[in-house]
């Protein structure tokens, strides 16, 4: 079972209200059948489309301070070493995972902890896959601190279809793993960034699911 992001209520209702102006008002100005069913199906079409974007799936998270579960839904596309300017300024371990317009577009905490650092980038919006993107698109950075793996960073990146990110991660804030964290609009990507020596579960092009799949452990 499944519900809408509270995210999508004012998109949604919108949408709605337009659907049905367009297959009632149709109805009367377009005479010629065919014209007027290819409009309406595809109106209804859109509807369909947008309710499945928001859709907000109930995940149960099995809670474990010894694991990093994937923050969203979509696929692996990066695990890397790299240099992370931010915050850290040092090496950490990258895992990338992008989220197609399909998928479900939830953000999620990897882990309990607390807030440690959370700012918004106004920025681009080059495709989610581009290597700048991550620099230069608009984008959040949060940081969850726990005394198992330390500190931890997500970032939020747009794509080429994003608009619009939204984050609830307040500095201070204590989370819990698996809980309601954001919500990204229409195609984007989130970068998790873990301390080295951090043990890797996932592989690339593997299908993650937010909440659920497990990315890294303790070693």
């Amino acid at each position: 079972m499944f519900k809408f992001h509270k995210e999508g209520a004012k998109i949604i209702l919108i949408t709605c209200a337009v659907v049905v102006a367009i297959v009632l008002l149709t109805d009367s100005l377009i005479p010629n059948f065919w014209v007027l069913k290819t409009i309406q199906i595809i109106s209804l079409v859109f509807l369909i489309l947008v309710l499945q974007f928001f859709r907000n799936p109930k995940r149960y998270t099995q809670i474990n301070e010894n694991q990093i579960i994937a923050p969203v839904d979509g696929k692996v596309v990066v695990i890397e070493e790299v240099y992370e300017s931010e915050y850290f300024k040092d090496k950490r371990l990258m895992v990338s995972i992008f989220m197609s317009p399909i998928n479900v577009h939830v953000t999620r905490y990897a882990m309990n902890g607390i807030i440690k650092f959370s700012k918004y980038h106004p920025g681009k919006y080059l495709v989610a896959w581009h290597p700048k993107a991550s620099e230069e698109n608009e984008r959040t950075t949060v940081v969850i601190e726990n005394t198992t793996f330390g500190e931890i960073l997500y970032r939020q990146i747009a794509g080429a279809l994003a608009r619009r990110i939204v984050n609830y991660a307040k500095e201070g804030m204590q989370v819990i793993q698996g809980e309601d964290a954001g919500f990204i609009k229409f195609g984007s990507r989130v970068d998790l960034y873990l301390p080295l020596g951090t043990e890797i579960n996932v592989k690339l092009n593997q299908k993650a699911v937010g909440g659920i799949t497990v990315i890294a452990t303790k070693s």
